[in-house]
């Protein structure tokens, strides 16, 4: 019997671990985050009163089987002076599904046979959530956007509404070998699925590893300054009585000019303190440069995490 695994994440973390996870033969589940308001998908909720869309698109894309051309038209971003400009094709067939379904579930399985996809996507929600930020001095800051521009440090994060989990999802991690929370940022795509009541009561009654896939790189106004520990002690925070039980940290030694380019951005090394880490932890050579940018190895990546289900 396949192994089975639950993904959580949102944005290119999740997108690079998805792409290797999926060469393999598991049960792969990839659940995605609904609270992003910015760009093309922020324009799209508020004129549709619908989850977003962005991150869904972009897991999808690189769970596709397909040819890449197709994969070259969902990503492409309409560049031009109407009301088209900055969405992306497949946002704009995200909508389109959901307004001809009422169903996002709906619209990403429309999608996902489309483009002859074997893993399973949802999103947590089907609800339109608003992220909350809250600083020790209780400011608010309303929604993700404006939570990362904000370049606060949030005592708390929380949801405006009380989200609804799909019972697929729930399941999902009831049956699941291995739940892993992807690499991706930390505040605004990782955090949002343990705000969820729901999604924690059953991961407390989970039997499977959590695995958490720690960030390279700290993010400005989210997690300057934070070592490996301090990633795992935020998740732990917002977990319940089910805890991170692996992380897995890269070691790799990058050159001075690409960690000067990311200073130029107020970004820089995750550092493993392992003396701290309250965690089984798993270090390796995984990043690799990218036109330029830090990314992680999918590859390595996704056979390190085989390694360890099959231990």
């Amino acid at each position: 019997m396949k192994k089975k695994i639950v993904v959580f994440g949102g944005g290119t973390g999740s997108n690079i671990l998805l792409s290797g996870l999926k060469d393999y033969d598991y049960d792969l589940t990839a659940v995605v985050c609904v609270s992003d308001d910015g760009r093309s998908t922020g324009k799209l909720r508020k004129e549709f009163n619908m989850p977003a869309v962005g991150d869904i698109r972009n897991v999808i894309v690189s769970l596709a089987d397909t040819d890449s051309k197709i994969k070259d038209l969902l990503s492409y971003r309409f560049d031009t002076y109407s009301d088209l400009d900055g969405h992306p094709i497949g946002n704009l067939i995200l909508v389109a599904m959901y307004n001809l379904t009422g169903s996002l579930k709906e619209s990403i399985e429309v999608l996902s046979k489309f483009l002859n996809i074997k893993s399973k996507v949802f999103p947590i929600s089907e609800d339109n959530l608003t992220l909350v930020g809250e600083t020790k001095t209780g400011r608010k800051i309303f929604g993700e956007e404006n939570i990362t521009m904000a370049n606060l440090n949030f005592d708390k994060i929380s949801y405006l509404e009380e989200p609804h989990v799909l019972n697929e999802v729930k399941d999902a991690v009831i049956d699941a070998d291995l739940i892993i929370f992807s690499m991706g940022s930390l505040i605004t795509s990782i955090l949002p699925h343990l705000l969820c009541k729901e999604l924690i009561n059953v991961l407390d009654k989970s039997r499977a590893k959590i695995l958490y896939c720690c960030n390279a790189m700290t993010e400005k106004g989210e997690t300057d300054c934070f070592n490996v520990s301090d990633h795992i002690n935020l998740l732990n925070k917002y977990l319940g009585k089910r805890k991170i039980d692996v992380v897995i940290a890269s070691n790799t030694q990058l050159s001075d000019d690409i960690l000067k380019k990311y200073a130029t951005e107020f970004k820089n090394m995750v550092k493993i303190d392992k003396e701290k880490i309250s965690c089984e932890l798993i270090e390796d050579d995984l990043l690799t440069i990218k036109d330029n940018f830090i990314r992680h190895d999918s590859k390595k990546l996704a056979q390190i995490i085989n390694t360890y289900l099959m231990r």
